[in-house]
């Protein structure tokens, strides 16, 4: 964690007083990826795990297909740059990106929903030191199995999704749980892994509970507190009385 926070000296005010103290803040990187030679973003995000993010990001604009078409991977921690050599994907990214829906016939019970929601918040120490990070977390049924932490929700997702690239890990028919809310780029990300259900502890967007609707994508927002909202495809969710 040390890579990812700073230590500050701050004034801090309230209805006791004025003291100085010490503060935890989380470090922000901006990480130029380049594919290629050619820079593809720069984009703001914390100082660890930067070749999954970059794989992550590359595979979720559909520029790359998979592992197979990586050559190499080259992390420039001081300069903040991540190069990939890849064999890049024929279709243009602006083309239709998902072509079918979701088929799974998982299913899941209220009580273990919260229970990952449980374990998600536990795992979450980087937000505990600074409470400036989203997570995310691919999960089966009763554990979670990749975690990550990133100050943008986005990246935190395409962490998971690059290691499990690179280290060959299934998505399908596996649980996705996000600190941020579900938006329809979300949703889409998710939905090209081939994953059914996408848990968030925030908020959803018309557009992100439409798109999980039409793709057969189990949504469900504000899962904490032993409550949940289902949004989209709710026959996925066995209720039962919260212990």
């Amino acid at each position: 964690m040390n890579q990812e926070t700073k230590k500050l000296s701050i004034i801090r005010v309230s209805e006791k007083g004025i003291s100085s103290q010490d503060d935890v803040v989380v470090r922000e990187l901006l990480l130029t990826i380049v594919l290629n030679k050619r820079e593809i973003a720069a984009i703001s995000c914390s100082p660890s795990n930067l070749d999954y993010l970059a794989v992550g990001f590359l595979l979720a604009r559909g520029l790359i297909k998979g592992k197979e078409a990586i050559k190499k991977i080259a992390v420039d921690d001081g300069k903040g740059i991540v190069r990939v050599e890849a064999e890049e994907a024929s279709r243009s990214p602006s083309e239709p990106q998902l072509k079918q829906r979701v088929e799974s016939d998982i299913e899941i019970s209220a009580n273990e929903v919260f229970a990952l929601i449980d374990e998600f918040v536990q795992r979450s120490e980087l937000f505990k030191a600074t409470g400036g990070v989203h997570s995310a977390a691919l999960c089966d049924r009763k554990r979670i199995l990749v975690f990550s932490e990133d100050i943008s929700r986005h990246s935190a997702i395409d962490k998971i999704f690059g290691r499990c690239i690179l280290e060959d890990l299934p998505t399908t028919g596996r649980l996705l749980i996000t600190s941020g809310r579900v938006s329809s780029e979300v949703v889409l990300k998710v939905a090209k892994r081939n994953i059914p259900l996408l848990v968030s502890k925030s908020a959803s967007t018309d557009l992100g509970v439409k798109l999980a609707d039409d793709w057969g994508i189990t949504l469900i927002g504000f899962a904490r507190d032993k409550r949940m909202n289902v949004y989209a495809n709710d026959w996925r969710v066995k209720g039962q009385e919260v212990e």
